[in-house]
């Protein structure tokens, strides 16, 4: 947590470890600003973590951090939920997986507030004993857009929103038009989760944990689309806050 000080005035605002992307071609981390952007403006403070499944090195970074963001990115590995890649189309970061299994412990242990998107729903669910679809236009094809073209905030289609879920009482709303990008989904449910939200053509789109203080996951992307639509925002200011 970091403590600012203007003008007499203490203001809290919690230090959130950002999951980096990996560009395989490159070999570097980067990263979107939109990510960023979206801490930032619901109060919080984000730090990107390198690139690593250095277990001590990464409970060191997860001490200073309040709580977590699971970006987007490759797909997660099927061996994680005890299946073989289905062809080509399944492109993994390995090393990903691992770190992200580690701070995904450490943040369960420690009951820290973590945000999952788009991957981050995928391995979250894969991770915590449920499996996916490793391609959605083999497995569970429709005339749904989930692999939307630029511009990437616009919405492609809609979701029900379940009404007793903790995401519905910050949007209160039942139907949520979002953007979406992405090939792979969550199929069955980890036993932990509880869905918050299901696409037009039935494939989960929001999870949480309701053992957990604040685990959210979402398959869409509130990081593109924050700086004009409201819900995008609320998002991540429930997110922020749950780390205050």
């Amino acid at each position: 947590m970091l403590f600012i000080f203007k003008k007499d005035v203490v203001i809290l605002k919690p230090v959130i470890g950002v999951m980096p992307l990996w560009d395989e071609t490159k070999k570097s981390i980067w990263m979107l600003p939109e990510y960023l952007g979206g801490i930032i403006q619901a109060g919080g403070v984000p730090m990107i973590f390198p690139l690593s499944d250095h277990e001590e090195e990464l409970k060191i970074l997860s001490d200073m951090c309040d709580g977590f963001l699971f970006t987007g990115g490759q797909d997660v590995s099927p061996e994680i939920y005890n299946e073989k890649p289905l062809g080509k189309s399944v492109s993994c970061c390995r090393i990903r997986d691992r770190m992200e299994k580690i701070i995904l412990k450490e943040a369960l242990k420690n009951d820290k507030p973590l945000l999952g998107i788009c991957r981050g729903i995928q391995l979250i669910n894969a991770e915590l004993g449920g499996t996916l679809y490793q391609d959605i236009p083999t497995q569970h094809p429709s005339s749904t857009e989930h692999h939307q073209k630029a511009p990437y905030d616009v919405p492609v289609h809609m979701v029900n929103i379940v009404k007793d879920s903790p995401l519905y009482s910050v949007l209160k709303t039942e139907c949520l038009p979002v953007n979406s990008y992405h090939h792979q989904a969550v199929k069955a449910v980890a036993p932990d989760l509880e869905v918050m939200a299901i696409s037009e053509d039935g494939l989960t789109e929001a999870l949480y944990r309701p053992k957990s203080r604040f685990l959210w996951a979402v398959q869409w992307h509130p990081e593109f689309s924050y700086k004009k639509d409201v819900n995008s925002r609320r998002i991540f200011k429930a997110f922020v806050d749950a780390a205050l």
